[in-house]
């Protein structure tokens, strides 16, 4: 069914609510909010942006009493599609909210913990942290440019750093609707700040509540076990995976089945004392055996370890240069600027036929092209040596640890290491940064000639020691370009592909997922299953009993989407076929 309901219509209470500025109908305006940011793309009645958290109340209101589904949106920074419309096979109207302009940042116990508002960024907590000497839990990785708090959260993203794991959280505010249709609110922030939805909402919003109110319960506010479970190099688990039971908990993996408000979570000290390492070697089983030395013999576990095969570094070095000379010259803050700006775009551009579709990804790829190298020599000599690229960080005591083993390693294995100088190190991990985008820039660039995109991320095992993919012929020779990259201490790999023209992505995808089911991999790892992956069972029941009504985000992880999640007769079961 698609979203054409005449016996709906809100829009005039959206309006009083949000404003008309902020209650978008135009098709046209309500494009950027109804495409994912790599994949999937529906329909929506409309977009609303409130600018409180009573707003957002409100509209949720609204739109519950209309039985009208909501999707609550924050950056749209996700790569699996999981917080858009998707498609046009919903049987009631959507209303995306969109959270961003509700942004604030407050600080608990002099910064060791924040409450991130729901449109809340990564780029303005760092910000509000550097004057306490503390950092976020999570650091910006390469595809999430621009990305929230509470989506992080929400999606269990992340787990770049090796001492701290994916985003999670046992204190949260947030709405849900019962199994009777009612909404109501959930106040698990550890927080005294009313009884009253429009009360607790209000006195958070503008920080009515004394020093006595805020209690510090026996409850998590990041993955505290984490260092200890990535040391287990024997496990025959991954260590980290989006449908791991042990981190699903009310916001955490909630993936949009409830209306976050905010969340409350940890935060911690900046090193007094940091080195990048870059490693190089052409022997993946050298790698491995360093990966399994750090985790189970150092004192200091590293900070991150983030691997480029050669291939992806080339890609990226082409293709990802124009974001890579942004954030160098102007720093990180520029980058939303740039995507609204890059959407305004190519929504102008839109409206002429002439006009080349993707108009500002073309004009940027053209332009980043008229500048020089921007990698150190150093880098660029490892990259024509070796096939294979880490980028280790250490800290603290960490360092001299770190040193010392390599030193020692590389006397008797292939390889070699580079002690990085300060701009080496940033322009090392910048690289790594930007090298999601550049595949599908690569492949607007010579999309004519190949087929469609394909990607994968997928948590191996700890004790896996054959990491690196080898490809049966019958798959490889169907697969044109391929890149690897990840976090390589938790065996987070993204593996991700452009077909062969006329090639069946989906029916390669499958049968590679099938491979990685025979040796115990989870996938997806961190992007979520979003619209893309099928949500394994223990991922589905957290759904139904966080939403029993389907009325927030249905369809994820390729479930109902359907009212009281019922299932069409003509729908199939879609476990196990690897779409």
């Amino acid at each position: 069914m698609t979203q054409s309901h005449s016996h709906v219509d809100i829009a005039d209470d959206l309006k009083a609510i949000v404003g008309s500025q902020y209650t978008l109908l135009d098709e046209d305006k309500k494009q950027p909010y109804c495409r994912g940011f790599r994949l999937g793309a529906g329909n929506a009645y409309a977009v609303v942006r409130p600018g409180s958290l009573v707003e957002i109340w409100k509209v949720l209101k609204v739109c519950v009493d209309a039985d009208v589904i909501v999707i609550m949106q924050a950056a749209n920074t996700g790569l699996t599609g999981g917080s858009t419309p998707n498609g046009e096979d919903y049987d009631r109207p959507i209303v995306v909210i969109s959270t961003m302009r509700i942004d604030d940042i407050q600080l608990v116990d002099q910064g060791k913990q924040i409450i991130g508002f729901a449109g809340s960024t990564l780029f303005g907590l760092e910000d509000t942290l550097k004057p306490y000497g503390r950092e976020p839990h999570s650091v910006i990785g390469s595809s999430c440019i621009g990305a929230s708090i509470v989506g992080g959260i929400c999606n269990n993203s992340g787990g770049a750093l090796v001492q701290r794991g994916p985003a999670y959280t046992e204190m949260s505010l947030y709405a849900q609707v019962t199994s009777d249709g009612e909404l109501q609110l959930v106040n698990n922030l550890g927080i005294d700040l009313g009884a009253k939805p429009e009360e607790i909402l209000e006195n958070l919003q503008n920080k009515h509540y004394k020093e006595k109110d805020v209690h510090f319960p026996d409850k998590r506010a990041s993955d505290n076990e984490y260092h200890e479970r990535i040391r287990d190099v024997d496990a025959e688990t991954p260590s980290r995976f989006n449908a791991d039971p042990r981190r699903l908990y009310e916001a955490s993996g909630c993936a949009g089945k409830l209306a976050v408000f905010a969340v409350r979570i940890d935060t911690f000290p900046i090193p007094e004392k940091h080195q990048v390492f870059y490693i190089g070697t052409n022997d993946p089983a050298v790698m491995e055996q360093m990966r399994r030395d750090m985790l189970s013999t150092f004192k200091n576990l590293p900070v991150s370890g983030e691997y480029m095969h050669r291939d992806s570094y080339d890609i990226s070095k082409k293709y990802g240069k124009d974001s890579f000379l942004v954030i160098d010259k102007l720093g990180t803050k520029y980058i939303p600027k740039m995507f609204a700006l890059k959407r305004t775009v190519d929504r102008w551009a839109g409206k002429f036929k002439f006009m080349p579709s993707k108009f500002s990804d073309l004009c940027l790829q053209y332009f980043s092209q008229l500048f020089p190298n921007h990698l150190p020599k150093r880098m660029e000599e490892y990259r024509d040596k070796y096939e294979h690229h880490w980028i280790v960080e250490t800290c603290n005591e960490g360092v001299d640890e770190a040193k010392a083993y390599l030193e020692n390693f590389f006397k008797e294995h292939e390889g070699d290491f580079i002690e990085c100088t300060d701009e080496e190190a940033d322009k090392a991990i910048l690289h790594r940064f930007v090298t999601a985008g550049a595949l599908g820039r690569y492949h607007l660039m010579k999309g004519k000639d190949l087929g469609s995109i394909m990607t994968i991320d997928v948590a191996f095992p700890r004790n896996e020691l054959d990491w690196f993919e080898k490809l049966p012929p019958e798959i490889d020779d169907k697969i044109a370009v391929k890149m690897y990259y990840g976090h390589f201490f938790c065996h987070v790999m993204h593996q991700n592909y452009i077909m062969k023209k006329g090639v069946d992505a989906k029916a390669v995808k499958a049968e590679i997922l099938a491979s990685y089911d025979a040796r115990g991999a989870e996938y997806p790892a961190e992007h979520n299953v979003g619209h893309e992956y099928i949500a394994k069972q223990a991922l589905r029941d957290f759904y139904q009993q966080t939403d029993p009504t389907n009325a927030l985000n249905p369809g994820i992880g390729k479930t109902s989407k359907l009212k009281n999640w019922q299932v069409l007769s003509d729908d199939h079961d879609h476990t196990g076929c690897g779409c």
